[in-house]
């Protein structure tokens, strides 16, 4: 007989990734006197602090698996910022090199966090056909990830570009984890979902397995306001960092991974709006996250505000933590 005892210490990172708690919050419902429940799913509680996490973990592990990524090689990726943090936390702790392509609006710590965990970090401006390509398309970020692609990577050994705007592996994580944890830790009690969408992998895979449990529940879709994108003749117009405009772009411009057919609402929010929530849930319940928080926050009260969700759970997903915007004027 063994008398080996068995402890609970991990191994690796990715076994840390996932299982986030959810948190009803509380003193901000009764500030603004909520007719509906406001339930936050905290990412940022992931090892490398956002729902990213959970798709970097996923992506590197399907390529693994699919035989595409091997030891030495190095992971590609373009990103705003959390995909390209947990790639490379993921990515340092499996042993892979890491490179990544980053807009250049997003903030100082983004870049920073990715350059500790040992990675590379390239800036769209450093790239001429990125820059090139988003000028002659007045921003066709799709486009100009597939130019990247064939033009750069295709050229490359060694390489594995994950591509989480159209890898499978993005929204299929969240249909396996994010999903049923909602749904398990709410007894199945749960009546709205609300997630802000960017790739579109988090909305798609949570309202594709919370609607199988059951169709009754409203999934909705957080995108910018108009006054929130930054255009050739106002480029310094604050954006959302992460969170695209789906919903009036050409079906070409949209990642492969936003499933509109999963959506029944979609709540534009303005940068201002979501920076207001974010600080004023930092305040009443002490949870400090980012802006794209503070956007699903901001639509979750509206849509608390409504008479027709009186008693009704809404479980807001908070992506990232607000240590990420502290450059920012975010907290200012």
């Amino acid at each position: 007989m063994s008398n080996v005892v068995t402890n609970k210490i991990k191994k690796s990172i990715t076994e840390l990734v996932g299982n986030t708690p959810l948190l009803e919050l509380v003193n901000y419902n009764k500030k603004h006197q909520l007719g509906a429940q406001i339930v936050a799913k905290l990412e940022y509680l992931n090892p490398a602090n956002s729902v990213k996490d959970r798709i970097a973990k996923a992506m590197i592990e399907d390529a693994e698996e699919k035989g595409l990524l091997k030891e030495g090689y190095t992971i590609v990726e373009t990103t705003s910022g959390n995909t390209g943090i947990g790639l490379a936390a993921i990515a340092a702790s499996k042993g892979y090199k890491f490179r990544v392509y980053i807009q250049d609006n997003v903030s100082i710590e983004r870049t920073k966090v990715i350059r500790a965990y040992g990675s590379e970090v390239i800036p769209f401006s450093e790239v001429p056909i990125i820059t090139e390509t988003l000028e002659e398309t007045d921003g066709d970020f799709v486009h100009a990830i597939n130019i990247l692609k064939e033009e750069v990577f295709s050229k490359e050994e060694n390489i594995v570009f994950l591509n989480q705007l159209d890898n499978e592996a993005n929204p299929n994580v969240h249909k396996e984890t994010t999903g049923p944890e909602i749904w398990e830790d709410t007894n199945g009690e749960v009546d709205i979902f609300v997630g802000t969408v960017g790739t579109g992998g988090t909305v798609n895979g949570v309202g594709t397995f919370l609607k199988s449990k059951n169709p009754n529940i409203k999934i909705v879709g957080v995108e910018p306001g108009l006054g929130s994108i930054a255009t050739v003749e106002n480029p310094d117009i604050p954006e959302i960092t992460g969170v695209h405009r789906f919903s009036d772009v050409e079906e070409k411009r949209v990642p492969g991974n936003v499933n509109k057919n999963v959506i029944d609402e979609i709540i534009a929010v303005e940068t201002s709006e979501a920076n207001a929530a974010a600080r004023e849930v930092a305040k009443t319940d002490g949870i400090l996250v980012g802006t794209s928080s503070g956007a699903a926050i901001w639509a979750a009260t509206q849509l608390a505000k409504r008479p027709e969700n009186a008693g009704k759970r809404i479980v807001a997903l908070l992506p990232d933590t607000g240590l990420r915007y502290l450059s920012t004027d975010l907290f200012e």
